[in-house]
């Protein structure tokens, strides 16, 4: 496999890319290259609530 200077954005998901890599559409070193230079942006984290529309609610689920 030719070495790209660029991964398909397709194909570099967490959730997939071990498949990738093992059917040759993703080179393991420019993946790990890949990885080292992404940024932590773990402190622009914004703590998001939700409601189930299958929970009940209580007066304290109800901010204003």
């Amino acid at each position: 496999m030719s070495e790209k200077t660029e991964l398909d954005p397709r194909h570099i998901d967490k959730r997939t890319v071990a498949r990738y890599i093992t059917q040759g559409l993703v080179d393991e070193k420019a993946f790990e290259k890949h990885l080292k230079s992404l940024t932590d942006v773990a402190d622009k984290a914004v703590r998001v609530d939700t409601i189930s529309e299958d929970d009940p609610l209580d007066d304290d689920d109800l901010e204003e």
